[in-house]
């Protein structure tokens, strides 16, 4: 298996599935926990990331599909292509990706790390990766942190654009632009704070 990323909680390494090209998400073990807690936590993760991937997929989104689950890893489809973040002055639908965003959050899903490394841009398609910080959870607050991670990446044109569709796509879109607009606030105190 070649390995093809690390964070901080997995590795990623490119397989084959029933000779299917695949990747593998491993959560790795943890030396400083305890281990009792350790395989709980990685097990309870990884069942998580899965589940959140198979509704956001059966919303609509594009996401690797899931092949197989093991104890701490997820087995998914190949996705190739080039990470948003790589795209050259990201020329992309933002529109597009303010939908899938809308329809993940219908679906009670939030990534939870919203932002161009977590986009994958195949063709003229577009696939949201890597749900290891995602929840199911009906939480307006992080719906709104989804919007302000992608905010803090992109131009402020290509934003109104994602907002713009998501507002059109997503009903309580008003709630979480106003909490949205609370969490900006909050974090310009702490910043004056630091200064």
């Amino acid at each position: 298996m070649r390995k093809l990323s690390e964070g901080a909680e997995a590795k990623v390494f490119e397989t084959r599935v029933f000779g299917v090209e695949a990747v593998v998400k491993l959560r790795q073990k943890k030396a400083y926990r305890i281990m009792e807690l350790d395989e709980t936590l990685r097990r309870t993760r990884t069942r998580k990331e899965a589940r959140a991937m198979l509704r956001t997929s059966e919303a609509g989104v594009s996401v690797p599909r899931v092949l197989g689950l093991g104890k701490f890893s997820i087995y998914m489809e190949k996705v190739s292509g080039k990470l948003l973040k790589d795209v050259p002055g990201k020329r992309v639908s933002f529109a597009n990706m303010g939908a899938m965003l809308a329809k993940m959050h219908a679906a009670n899903v939030t990534h939870g790390d919203f932002t161009p490394a977590n986009v994958m841009v195949s063709g003229r398609r577009m696939y949201i990766i890597d749900f290891g910080l995602s929840d199911i959870s009906n939480s307006i607050e992080d719906r709104a942190i989804d919007l302000l991670l992608m905010k803090r990446s992109i131009s402020e044109r290509q934003y109104k654009e994602l907002a713009g569709s998501y507002a059109k796509a997503y009903a309580e879109s008003k709630r979480v632009f106003s909490r949205l607009a609370d969490i900006e606030r909050r974090g310009r105190y702490q910043i004056r704070t630091l200064a």
